[in-house]
């Protein structure tokens, strides 16, 4: 029905639905800032190989959103830092080493598939770079395993070794060799120490609220104490499964992606705590050594259900955007 004329027309802007006085460019460029201390830390380790995996995947990133904004007939977004971002995000997640075509392909299928297919900006029901990263681990598992990739490297992978040996292996991993990186991974994702430091920054910013990545945090560290309890001797203790692989990175940087995650108080929690739970399910029973990624896209799946768990009220924490035209 047509509007009488003068009467408002509301239009509802894509999520995160909330109130925060912020851009979707303000808060690219600022987790963008927050992740330059881990690429730093990866340049650091791996030298031009992380270098040329994190420029390729942003490039491949912003080159194909512009592409299909171009075919969708839509107005160029690059200028708001978002595909670099979700680039960025997507080479912290894979090796190194991984052939210059992987990188491609990946960051290929995370902007088209994971993001421009549903419509672009804020409509993604997944979180982005992992949706790539599956892809890219179910179809080429050999080249994205950490250990066949990195043949040459003085450093190992904790969590290979968890799966294969048994905790005993963890003892050659002080708590600040991984807070410095020393571990086989993803390109930036397992410069812990740095990823905290971001995670930080981001808090103290307002970037991401600290539901989400405490809760993470929580069913974490509460599922491996539960487990460690049992058998010491045959799981890791918490603080291992914290420190090692992409855990905290998940927490902060993935887990926390606006359109795919909840946007209530409590759901966000619930949320959190479910990846974290899923987290070390996947690690101990599943056959991934790092069940990061798959933990927070079986939570992605879940936060159509989560968000209707005590909803805020219209004009609260889940209030939409609306703006009026004559």
């Amino acid at each position: 029905m047509k509007p009488l004329s003068g009467s408002p027309v509301f239009t509802v802007s894509v999520p995160p639905h909330a109130h925060c006085g912020r851009t979707f460019k303000q808060d690219a460029l600022g987790t963008i800032i927050a992740l330059l201390p881990a690429a730093a830390f990866a340049v650091w380790h791996y030298q031009m190989p992380a270098v040329r995996v994190l420029a390729l995947s942003c490039f491949t990133a912003v080159l194909t959103e512009t592409i299909c904004l171009y075919f969708m007939k839509r107005e160029i977004e690059a200028d708001n830092y978002t595909a670099l971002l979700y680039g960025l995000l997507f080479g912290f997640l894979i090796p190194p080493a991984a052939p210059w075509w992987l990188v491609v392909a990946g960051s290929f299928i995370s902007i088209f598939m994971g993001r421009m297919i549903f419509g672009g900006q804020g409509t993604n029901p997944l979180c982005v770079p992992l949706v790539g990263w599956a892809v890219l681990t179910v179809s080429w598992p050999d080249l994205m395993d950490f250990d066949m990739t990195m043949l040459a490297s003085e450093l190992t992978y904790p969590l290979s070794q968890l799966k294969n040996f048994g905790p005993e292996t963890l003892d050659e991993y002080p708590i600040k060799s991984l807070l410095l990186g020393f571990q086989l991974g993803g390109t930036g994702a397992v410069q812990t120490g740095a990823i905290v430091l971001g995670g930080i920054y981001m808090l103290a910013r307002k970037i991401i609220r600290p539901d989400i990545p405490f809760a993470f945090i929580a069913g974490v560290a509460a599922t491996a104490a539960i487990f460690y309890f049992i058998d010491p001797f045959e799981y890791a203790s918490p603080e291992y499964h914290l420190l090692c692989g992409a855990t905290l990175f998940g927490a902060f940087f993935l887990a926390t992606d606006g359109p795919s995650s909840p946007t209530g108080h409590t759901p966000m929690l619930i949320y959190g705590f479910i990846g974290g739970v899923l987290l070390v399910i996947i690690r101990i029973y599943g056959m991934y050594p790092d069940g990061v990624p798959f933990a927070i896209l079986l939570a992605n799946l879940m936060t159509p259900l989560i968000d209707k768990i005590k909803p805020g009220p219209f004009g609260g924490i889940t209030s939409i955007h609306v703006r009026s035209r004559s």
